[in-house]
């Protein structure tokens, strides 16, 4: 590890000090800082090239630069000579200007040790890809080492060489030269230049004219690097010194066999007696055959085949060669529009980027990376192109690794994020993001995400168009999992309801709902419990899709492991909401049979959960209670008499229950009495203390009269007695909490009816009925009791009894509905129902107002339970069983 990480070291201390001792001194390093070695180009490979950039824009540039340590070995007049044919070459590059040439960015600059000039960004060139690895730093890079053209790289790079020299030929009227591997640059976006212009030759005949190219004689005393490439050289510059535009097209030919050789040219050259060569290759090229072009692609083959025939005027020309169907490949046509882009207007450009969805997926990824994406992000600045560019962004965007979006994409996509000009195509942008967010959210880093992504998505919330709220709420749920919570919980969640709230549209409504039933499960329960169940409640709107938009969320949160409505809000708010919502009249029996399901289900859980509560809290205070009972001797008397009037009371309200039920025991035994009398008197003394309507009681025992004020009074229900007076006449009561209340055994009959019981329910074995009958003898209230002879005289006051109606009040529901409706139309009942078919009178049937069509107050049907014809045949027995008793005992315990 230690010697690989020596030999690392070493080698970048090397290419420090090649680049240090190549450039220093150069006037090119006060503009441009020069980098990595990446490649070399040229004559020979002669100069190398470096990755640079300028220091005042940072623009990303190539700088070549040619060390004249590599002529150190030649005299002073051939170092001249290389100098000079390096120095026109450069030059005349720099006078040129052509898409297919290689563009230079700041021109050639001369030192004591280095010549240099700056172009645009550079990959290699054409014969580093084909294997050529001269003068390269070692070792060479992978990104060259690996390097493999492909068929549309091919197919168009060679189409841009030709025109290329189709411009050279027509337009400058001027031989290359020296068209080889060396001189054709792969620049950064992968398209292929040219350059190398050492030996070009201009016309020498005015432009009106034929040209005509002056050639010199072949000089094998001359430098390499002072003469072109044979291997790639037309046969008529040698044998008959002269060369025209032909010349360049044979050089073509010996390009394009060597691209699909691996870099092999087709015939190799003794530098040393390139006559005899010259002389052997043409007799070669007149007999050449298909055999020896078989790894050209058999489209070409041909083309190939009269670019390197003998006789010039057979060879097609540039301008021809363009157009020849090996170059009508779709890959190709694709990267030559997107070369002339800057030719086409906007109708132009958006029928181009509508059709090029189809074309990406057969370009390879290289390609459209190097080449197709630099120009689509180039169209970002024109504002109303950004719709129809974006979609191929982002299917590009979609094939690139995460480091890929982040480096090339990413920072295009900024100023897009924000664009809000024009209206019409800022909306087609939220579409289309939105369309592709979770790729946004998957590839972008999160800081980047809460700057620039959910900003966007925010927008679109609030957007006036109803279409981009829809496709937002519809898409929110598909990525909710890759927001972080404080941005879900303070922005996204509060524009959700807003959306919500204020929109006209009904479509974004019940979207709205959906959207926040699906992210739920991404939410705390505690913000589901006190943020999003109340906002439910503030929905303005009745219309089915909302209610049940509002029905599966409350279902979703009730049912869910994580979330889940605590005890306390289902009973007081949930459930006041949706029993409500569920009889609302827009529902159908579907939507309302889900409603019944989901509150019963509601109800079930409620009834378990507190039910098992009371379990463990009555457990809790038997225990509690045995732990006092062992402690009660330690007690003070302050506290054992509080303990025996608390008992009092539970044993008086006790009694009370169970003797509403039995109407008191049927024998009268005079020790019984006296029981209850002193039961009666401690409860007496205790309700004296606590309730003031009850402090006038006597306890004395009442005489029982044989003419009572309630002989006349007929059987009722067993609610009534306490929840209206008996007549007009304001009595005092004596002894008012007696079991026995003035209701004797006499006047009850004791028959076994199975037929009907206090609940409307069938019949329990064992339970009896009893007859309530007039009673012979009733207790006489007269205003002032006189207790016995001896007792303590106590000024009694008229006796308010609706302290005892509302204390006893509210356990009228015990008494069964059916059974009520079953009573005698008598005279107290006479006071809610009125008679049968009296016009224009309401009803009330236990304190609920009813009007002549059978229909409530609150605009619900009325049960027909409660019509008057029910009350026509009253029973005149009531249930006395034990169950009753035990009832009524938990309900008054």
């Amino acid at each position: 590890m230690e010697s690989m990480l020596n030999k690392l070291k070493s080698t970048v201390t090397k290419v420090t000090a090649d680049v240090t001792s190549a450039v220093m001194g150069n006037p090119v390093t006060r503009e441009f800082d020069v980098g990595r070695h990446i490649a070399s180009g040229g004559n020979g490979l002669a100069w190398k090239i470096f990755n640079g950039t300028k220091k005042s824009t940072k623009q990303e540039v190539a700088v070549f630069v040619f060390d004249k340590k590599l002529i150190d070995k030649y005299q002073k007049f051939e170092k001249d000579q290389i100098i000079d044919s390096l120095k026109r070459g450069v030059q005349q590059l720099t006078r040129l200007r052509h898409p297919r040439l290689l563009t230079v960015q700041h021109p050639l600059e001369e030192s004591r040790d280095c010549l240099a000039f700056c172009t645009e960004p550079v990959f290699a060139s054409l014969a580093n890809v084909l294997g050529n690895w001269e003068n390269l730093p070692s070792p060479v890079s992978p990104d060259i080492k690996d390097y493999n053209l492909y068929d549309v790289e091919t197919k168009y790079g060679l189409l841009q060489v030709s025109e290329g020299l189709s411009f050279l030929h027509s337009s400058v009227k001027m031989v290359h030269g020296n068209i080889t591997p060396e001189n054709i640059i792969l620049n950064k976006s992968g398209a292929w230049k040219i350059m190398g212009f050492d030996f070009c030759v201009s016309s020498s005949n005015p432009s009106e004219q034929e040209p005509k190219f002056p050639c010199k004689e072949w000089d094998p005393n001359l430098p390499s690097l002072c003469l072109p490439n044979p291997e790639y050289l037309a046969p008529e510059y040698i044998l008959s010194v002269s060369c025209e535009t032909a010349s360049d097209m044979y050089s073509l030919g010996t390009v394009m066999y060597a691209v699909f050789n691996k870099g092999k040219p087709i015939f190799e050259v003794n530098k040393q007696d390139i006559y005899k060569s010259f002389s052997r290759q043409l007799d070669q090229l007149s007999r050449l055959g298909s055999s020896s072009l078989s790894n050209i692609p058999e489209e070409v083959r041909e083309h190939v085949k009269l670019l390197l025939n003998v006789t010039p005027t057979v060879r097609p020309d540039a301008d021809q060669m363009t157009k020849i169907p090996f170059f009508d490949d779709v890959g190709a046509v694709t990267l030559q529009y997107f070369d002339t882009l800057f030719q086409r207007d906007n109708l132009q450009k958006s029928q181009f980027f509508k059709g090029l969805p189809k074309v990406l997926p057969k370009l390879p990824k290289r390609v459209i990376v190097q080449r197709i994406l630099p120009c689509l992000t180039s169209e970002f600045v024109n504002p109303d192109m950004v719709p129809f560019v974006l979609p191929n962004v982002l299917l590009i965007a979609e094939e690139c690794t995460k480091e890929e979006y982040v480096k090339l994409i990413l920072p295009e996509l900024g100023p897009v994020f924000k664009q809000q000009e024009p209206i019409q195509a800022s909306n087609m942008i939220l579409l289309i993001f939105l369309q592709k967010m979770d790729l946004l959210l998957t590839k972008t880093p999160p800081d980047e995400i809460k700057n620039s992504v959910l900003p966007m998505v925010y927008r679109a919330l609030e957007a006036p168009s109803i279409q981009i709220q829809e496709l937002c709420l519809n898409i929110i749920p598909t990525f909710a999992n890759l927001i972080d919570y404080p941005s879900m919980k303070n922005a996204l969640i509060p524009r959700i309801k807003n959306a919500c709230l204020q929109t006209s549209s009904l479509a974004v409504r019940v979207n709205s709902l959906v959207c926040l039933g699906k992210i739920l499960e991404y939410l705390d329960k505690w913000f589901v419990l006190d943020d999003i169940l109340p906002f439910l409640q503030q929905i303005p709107s009745k219309e089915p899709a909302v209610l049940m938009g509002i029905l599966g969320i409350y279902k979703c949160t009730f049912t869910h492991k994580k979330l889940g409505i605590t005890k306390e809000q289902l009973a007081g708010k949930v459930l006041p909401h949706l029993i409500p919502l569920s009889i609302e009249n827009n529902l159908n029996l579907n939507q309302f049979n889900s409603f019944i399901s989901v509150i019963k289900e509601m109800l079930n859980r409620l009834e378990s959960e507190h039910k098992t509560k009371l379990e463990q809290l009555q457990i809790m205070q038997e225990q509690q209670k045995s732990l006092d009972i062992g402690n009660q001797m330690n007690a003070s008397e302050e506290t054992k008499v509080t303990n025996v009037g608390s008992q009092h009371i539970d044993k008086v309200f006790n009694n009370i229950g169970a003797d509403f039920l039995t109407g008191g025991e049927s024998e009268n035994k005079e020790d019984g009495l006296q029981n209850k009398h002193k039961r009666t008197k401690d409860l007496t003394d205790t309700l004296m203390d606590n309730m003031s309507s009850l402090t006038s009681l006597s306890v004395s025992t009442p005489k029982i009269s044989a003419s009572s004020t309630f002989t006349s009074v007929p059987s009722m229900g067993l609610g009534m007695m306490f929840s209206t007076p008996i007549d007009n006449t304001k009595r005092n009561l004596t002894n008012g909490l007696n079991a026995n209340m003035g209701f004797q055994t006499s006047g009850f009959n004791m028959p076994v009816n199975t037929n009907q019981n206090l609940f409307s329910s069938p019949s329990t074995p064992g339970v009896t009925k009893m007859t309530l009958g007039t009673p012979s003898t009733l207790p006489n209230f007269s205003a002032v009791s006189v207790p016995p002879a001896g007792a303590k005289q106590t000024q009694q006051r008229p006796t308010d009894m609706s302290a005892l109606n509302n204390l006893f009040g509210p356990q009228k529901p015990k008494v069964s509905m059916n059974q009520l409706s079953q009573q005698k139309p008598n005279q107290w009942l006479n006071q809610f129902v009125p008679p049968q078919g009296s016009p224009g009178m309401g009803s009330s049937v236990m304190g609920t107002p009813m009007n002549m069509m059978g229909q409530s107050a609150f605009g619900m049907q009325a049960n027909p339970f409660f019509s008057p014809q029910n009350f026509a045949q009253p029973p005149t027995t009531m249930t006395n069983s034990s169950s009753a008793t035990n009832d009524l005992k938990d309900l008054f315990g």
